[in-house]
């Protein structure tokens, strides 16, 4: 497939691509350039998309947050002690 660059710079996305990316009109794109002159594109996605992605683990109560701070901390200050 291939498109042709307008006066302003500017390429029509073959349907084809713009299907197999999912791209509606509005949606926006990044480019990646690679070292060997390759280039890619790729949706960008709204934030939105990566809800769900991540399951959350399970609740932390801050007292433990707090307790496991203070352990590295001292641990820390024990590896940094003068010798």
């Amino acid at each position: 497939m291939e498109s042709t660059i307008t006066v302003k710079g500017q390429a029509t996305l073959p349907k084809a691509i713009r299907e197999h990316l999912g791209l509606h009109p509005g949606d926006r794109v990044k480019f990646f350039v690679h070292p060997d002159g390759s280039v890619v594109i790729l949706p960008k996605l709204p934030m939105s998309a990566l809800r769900g992605m991540e399951k959350p683990g399970p609740a932390v109560a801050v007292e433990a947050m707090n307790e496991a701070v203070a352990a590295g901390g001292a641990a820390a200050a024990v590896r940094r002690r003068p010798r």
